[in-house]
């Protein structure tokens, strides 16, 4: 299994554990050796255990639409293919461009691309029919989880709201008034594709890292924001100062995390446990921390919630009281720049 696909299905098993899953007892189900996954290096999985991993994952999470929920739950994804997309894309048109190039790293079953039209153009996933028939279970939720990936990921780079004019799924969509939820968008019953139609005026749009001048005053401000010295102090400030330097571009997973630390999820959490706090707890300090810095530095609320890697900016509002017992707005007039 490539590198890319690893940290999919890492991702994914991070997920189930939100969803109160033990991971290792969706591997045991699936026929997953869930201790040789965490290790680093290649260890392969094949088309029978991926798709019992979505099977069993939706049906222990009581979620038919796991897929869909993994997808909306990704903070601009911590997937690498992301930054593959970021540092080689200016505009929206070349990251799809790069995107569809990158997709097969990810899933062998679609191939992305993008069809233009007069005023609209659409991303569309063609499906490979015998390995979609052979791995439903797999075919259902990447599909899923492909259009979710491509909403969100578009409404982070571009740092506004990105609402597409219409989505159409290859199978019968039942909960449609949740899928337009999460998509932002109308479906098209029975399209028989999956596809997601947006507006030409988007392709050329910049995205947020093409903007070189706004990523290096980012990552001067976040340099200066550490804790220490890189490398340096308790496993919490060094996850800490890890998570405040890679901020800029999307937000890192915890399995993401560990393994850039050389060590399993379970021993992260452990070990973090000892000194009194949690993963999530060291991502909420470096979020707020950042939150103070944009609004001080001058930035508009929904520009913080969207660099934030928040897809709504009332989620953000909610965060930034929850810290700091006032709203973003308050904060700024509180204290201008």
């Amino acid at each position: 299994m490539e590198d890319f696909q690893r940290q999919f299905i890492l991702a994914l098993l991070g997920y189930a554990g939100q969803r109160d899953i033990k991971p290792q007892r969706l591997c045991e189900l699936s026929g997953v050796d869930h201790k040789a996954l965490q290790r680093q290096g290649k260890y392969p999985l094949n088309a029978l255990q991926v798709n019992a991993l979505w099977k069993n994952a939706a049906y222990l999470a009581n979620d038919p639409l796991f897929g869909l929920h993994f997808g909306e739950s990704m903070q601009l994804a911590a997937l690498g293919v992301v930054g593959q997309i970021i540092q080689t894309s200016n505009t929206v048109s070349e990251a799809l461009s790069n995107a569809g190039a990158l997709t097969p790293l990810l899933t062998d079953i679609f191939r992305m691309q993008v069809n233009h039209h007069k005023k609209t153009f659409t991303v569309q996933f063609n499906a490979h029919e015998k390995r979609a028939a052979s791995s439903p279970h797999t075919f259902k939720h990447m599909a899923d989880f492909l259009a979710v990936f491509v909403v969100h990921e578009l409404n982070g780079l571009l740092l506004q709201k990105v609402e597409p004019l219409s989505v159409r799924f290859p199978y019968r969509v039942e909960e449609t008034a949740e899928y337009e939820r999460v998509l932002r968008g109308s479906l098209k019953k029975k399209a028989g594709e999956l596809a997601i139609e947006l507006d030409n005026s988007m392709l050329n749009l910049s995205i947020l890292t093409a903007d070189y001048e706004l990523q290096s005053y980012l990552l001067s401000k976040v340099n200066g924001l550490m804790k220490g010295p890189e490398g340096s102090g308790t496993l919490e400030t060094r996850i800490y100062n890890y998570l405040l330097t890679n901020s800029y571009l999307y937000s890192l997973s915890l399995e993401a995390v560990a393994a850039n630390f050389n060590i399993s999820p379970r021993n992260l959490q452990r070990k973090l446990k000892e000194e009194g706090v949690t993963f999530i707890q060291i991502v909420e300090a470096v979020r707020k921390t950042l939150a103070e810095h944009y609004l001080q530095s001058g930035y508009a609320v929904k520009d913080v919630a969207y660099i934030l890697g928040y897809n709504e900016p009332s989620a953000f509002l909610r965060a930034f009281k929850r810290w700091t017992g006032t709203t973003p707005a308050a904060y700024k007039a509180a204290k201008p720049y």
